[in-house]
Formats: C-alpha cells, sequence, structure tokens
C-alpha cells in the first residue's frame, strides 16, 4: 500500500496562483525593499499579476469542466467569467488605489498626534495596500470556485481577513477608520 500524490491541476488553479504569488512577492518587497522604491514596484507587480492572471482566464475559456486540488476546486465556464470580472475590477482598483494620498502614511501613528503629522510631512506611503489587495483578490478568485464548504470558508477568510487591515489604512477620519476595522474584526470572528 503506497502514497498517492494528490493531482493539483497546476493548469487550472494558474489564475489564483499567480494572484496569490504576486501577493507573496509584494509581502517580500515590503519586507526588504526601501520605502521610496516600494510604489512603483508594488504597483507594478500587482498590475501585472492582475493582466497575467487575466490571460490565463482567457486561456483557459472553452475547456472542459476540471476540477483541482483534489475536487475541492472546480473550473468551469461560470467560474471563469466570475473571475474574469473580478480581474477586470481588480485592475480598475488598482490604478485608483495608485492615488496614495487615501491611505494612513503610517498605520501604527496615533490619530492627530505629532509622529503622524511627522509622517504626513515626510511623504511617507503605505504600500502594504497592494498585497492585501492581492490576498482579497486570490480570495475573490477562489470563492466561486469552492466545491466543498471547507474551501469556501477559507476562500471567504482569504478575502475578508486584508479587508479588516484596510479598513483601518484609511487617512482622513482615522479614528472612525480604526474604529470600523475594529468593529469589522469582531462581527466577523
Amino acid at each position: 500500500m503506497g502514497f498517492q500524490s494528490p493531482a493539483l491541476e497546476y493548469g487550472a488553479l494558474a489564475p489564483m496562483l499567480i494572484i496569490f504569488g504576486a501577493a507573496i512577492i509584494g509581502v517580500i518587497v515590503e519586507a526588504f525593499l526601501s520605502a521610496k522604491v516600494r510604489p512603483p514596484i508594488q504597483l507594478a507587480i500587482s498590475v501585472g499579476a492582475v493582466v497575467l492572471s487575466l490571460s490565463q482566464v482567457w486561456r483557459l475559456r472553452g475547456s472542459a469542466t476540471t476540477t483541482a486540488a483534489v475536487n475541492s476546486v472546480v473550473i468551469d465556464g461560470p467560474v471563469l467569467f466570475m473571475q474574469g470580472t473580478i480581474l477586470v475590477l481588480s485592475l480598475f482598483a488598482f490604478l485608483l488605489i495608485a492615488d496614495i494620498d487615501a491611505f494612513a502614511a503610517q498605520a501604527s501613528a496615533v490619530p492627530g498626534s505629532n509622529e503622524e503629522a511627522r509622517a504626513l510631512e515626510s511623504g511617507k506611503i503605505q504600500t502594504e495596500v497592494y498585497p492585501l489587495t492581492l490576498f482579497a483578490i486570490g480570495g475573490m478568485m477562489l470563492f466561486p470556485a469552492a466545491n466543498d464548504l471547507i474551501t469556501l470558508f477559507v476562500a471567504l477568510e482569504v478575502l475578508s481577513l486584508p479587508l479588516y487591515l484596510m479598513a483601518g489604512l484609511s487617512r482622513r477620519r482615522r479614528l472612525l477608520s480604526q474604529e470600523a476595522a475594529l468593529k469589522y474584526f469582531l462581527l466577523g470572528a
């Protein structure tokens, strides 16, 4: 009696894997590159991943219904349509996110403090939004493809956890933003 390795069907999972891979690369960029070079690199990684993933969705169109990841993910016409729609909308979302003054300059700064004022004056930018958005997009893409409840739950969590963080990063009305993030997290728990 030997161990059978599961068939994952990487070709069918490619659109989601590209987005999750780019999100992980974005986290690595956040960890190791200086703040001055991060914004254009994060934007390029994000837009590039969305375009590449959209090309993989286009490549999969018209193919037969496929199951992947031990039948926990199904790829068919409606799933590809939903994933394509999510990717097109996320492309526009990244262009809106590139308007960088919408997010807090430094998330750890107390609203209205001298530290926040110094961060605003120095031109600090929150580029963590790009990988967080990519993780949320990956969860959105996995959600319609889920073939069982466990995968559906994992997709929902991968979608919602980055949104908890992004809810607290608003530059304007910081106290309300942080309160919203806490309430969103508590209601989700």
